[in-house]
């Protein structure tokens, strides 16, 4: 083994498969990873393994983003997030859990869980370059992979305890190939009360339609049934550059202007987070979902 192969992608070797063959696992090669046939994936020198290919496998976050999200979550303001999603976890599987953290960003609630599972493994998958760098250094137990998730992911079937979804996209048919029978998949996501305040003072902001809970239900239902859900809302205080970098850090960034800021003056000094974290089980896919 290279003395430079990262020891959490090591812990996480098992799980994954090439993503050209879809079965084939996939062994390290200096800095690479190559399966059987000879397809080889780099293994980037901040630690994280490029398995994503073709033209998306430069996308997601920019720099710029990453930073903002990397500035604003340690400042603590989430962490009742980060907590609900560990503690659903925690509750629901064993100590030696395999984790794997969808859209995982930086790696902060992916983090999270494995602070609270002291035997547990994680993999963080995402798009973008500039966030796994720093996934791949936010926990020692904590591997990750660029890949994207609207495309089968390159795990083993049934590989996972838990999935975890925070203000992630989600792919319901790969969530469920790749979790155990007795695993669970935890979804985070914002309510129409969520950063309610940034709406009045920010031109641009992005709102949340109140329609996603329903397309929520309607793409899991096929495949899960929820076992219990948390709702976490309270009021956070924000200094200005809190504020600036909560809108860096979301989608709303692409619709913000530096102008629409404005002075710290004009920027509310709290904020409403909103969220429920839901924790499902798996059920049997109908066989109308099957055949899609």
């Amino acid at each position: 083994m290279p003395v430079s192969f990262p020891p959490a992608l090591d812990l996480s070797l098992d799980l994954l498969r090439c993503p050209t063959c879809r079965t084939r696992r996939l062994h390290p090669d200096h800095a690479a990873l190559r399966c059987p046939s000879g397809h080889a994936f780099d293994i980037a020198r901040h630690g994280y393994a490029g398995l994503l290919t073709g033209t998306r496998a430069t996308s997601g976050d920019d720099a710029a983003t990453v930073r903002a999200r990397e500035r604003f979550l340690s400042t603590g303001c989430y962490a009742p997030i980060r907590d609900v999603g560990a503690r659903l976890a925690a509750g629901a599987v064993s100590e030696r859990a395999t984790v794997v953290d969808v859209g995982c960003g930086t790696g902060y609630y992916l983090a999270g869980v494995l602070d609270h599972l002291s035997g547990a493994r994680g993999l963080g998958l995402d798009t973008s370059a500039r966030a796994l760098r720093l996934a791949a250094r936010a926990h020692d137990r904590a591997a990750a992979v660029a890949w994207d998730v609207f495309r089968p992911f390159p795990l083993a079937d049934g590989a996972a305890d838990v999935v975890l979804d925070v203000f992630a996209s989600r792919n319901p048919a790969e969530f469920h190939r790749v979790l155990r029978p007795t695993g669970r998949l935890i979804v985070v996501r914002p309510t129409g009360r969520h950063l309610a305040e940034l709406r009045g003072h920010v031109p641009g902001t992005v709102t949340v339609d109140p329609a996603e809970e329903e397309r929520l239900h309607r793409a899991l239902t096929p495949y899960f049934e929820a076992v219990v859900t948390e709702e976490v809302e309270y009021s956070a205080a924000l200094s200005g550059p809190d504020v600036r970098d909560l809108v860096a850090m979301t989608p709303s960034a692409r619709h913000v202007s530096r102008a629409d800021l404005g002075d710290a003056g004009s920027l509310p000094d709290r904020v409403t987070v909103s969220v429920p974290a839901t924790a499902y089980r798996m059920r049997r896919p109908r066989a109308d979902a099957c055949a899609r």
